[in-house]
């Protein structure tokens, strides 16, 4: 649905992306993970044909957004940070306006402003002044936009910017509900909207892509190892060394011990999944086992160490420039 090649885009002698290259599948959600001044913007502006690129090319369901630039706006919808609204303008006025230049037939705009309205929830203020809503219901109006003309392709840039904690779970709820239906490219700097909305990740640092695949794909790509954490009752060194004989267990480290119970992390060869095992063992020899989880590098470690100069060891030992896990 979205393919972009090569992307590379200079602001006179700013390289602000380079060489950039992904595609996004019909009905999936891409979270575009990266710190401020990464490329983020950038790119989905030249996805939108706000810009033009350098070099490279994007197409947007099927047309070249360069030389069919009409074609492919006809099939997205787009939410800049800014949420491109009209203060003087009633919510259901600035929706219809939004739905004529984006050529909803006359006859079908009361029932889109409608479907809209409804899907992204502000029906109750369709009769109000967009300037005196809250932010969060200017972000909304402004989402409903993108969705008026039922676009294949939606591009969200920061939506959840300036939100309250609770207008945040909703506008991810609301996100999540896309899938399937649109395509969707979300852009953000904030980790938590990535794990809890985004089937897939692509993280751009200093306008190249430094890695691409699911967010617990990303974690064991990188970290190189399994880790599986479990707090078990019994004597711990006997624990250990039961643990440490199960084919696939590197080595087996205590965390922390209370009273009878000792809490262990076990590190595992890359693509064993040890689990089973790991419990049988505990179960069989007789001792309890109150908990057995994955561990190991969260979604806030592989950003830094994606995205920080000093902690790139990835990208050193990455085969190419891009760290294709998909």
């Amino acid at each position: 649905m979205i393919e972009v090649e090569g992307l590379t885009k200079r602001y006179g002698p700013t390289l602000a992306v380079n060489d950039v290259s992904f595609t996004v599948q019909k009905g999936e959600i891409l979270g575009f993970l990266g710190p401020n001044g990464a490329g983020k913007t950038t790119t989905m502006r030249v996805i939108t044909g706000f810009l033009f690129p350098t070099s490279g090319r994007v197409r947007v369901a099927g047309f070249d957004v360069g030389t069919e630039s009409l074609e492919a706006k006809k099939h997205i919808g787009y939410l800049p940070e800014t949420p491109p609204v009209y203060p003087d303008m009633t919510v259901s006025e600035y929706l219809a306006f939004a739905a004529r230049i984006k050529g909803v037939a006359r006859g079908d705009i009361k029932k889109r402003v409608g479907d809209v309205s409804e899907r992204c929830a502000i029906g109750d203020v369709q009769r109000r002044q967009i300037g005196k809503l809250s932010k969060g219901y200017r972000q909304r109006v402004g989402l409903a936009q993108a969705l008026v003309h039922s676009p294949d392709v939606l591009i969200l840039d920061e939506p959840t910017a300036g939100l309250d904690p609770k207008q945040i779970i909703e506008t991810r709820e609301l996100i999540k509900s896309f899938a399937g239906d649109h395509t969707v490219i979300l852009s953000t700097h904030i980790l938590p909207e990535v794990s809890k909305t985004c089937q897939r990740v692509l993280v751009i640092s200093g306008g190249q892509v430094v890695a691409e695949g699911a967010p617990d794909e990303l974690v064991r790509r990188l970290q190189g190892y399994e880790d599986i954490v479990l707090i078990v009752e019994g004597p711990a060194p006997e624990i250990i060394d039961k643990l440490q004989r199960i084919t696939g267990v590197n080595v087996v480290e205590p965390r922390e011990a209370a009273g009878t119970q000792v809490t262990l992390e076990v590190h595992a060869e890359k693509g064993h999944d040890v689990r089973a095992d790991l419990a049988q063992t505990v179960v069989e020899s007789g001792w309890k086992l109150f908990e057995l989880k994955t561990g190991g590098l969260s979604l806030e470690d592989i950003f830094l160490k994606l995205t920080t100069k000093d902690l790139s060891e990835a990208q050193e030992s990455a085969p190419s420039p891009a760290l294709d896990i998909s």
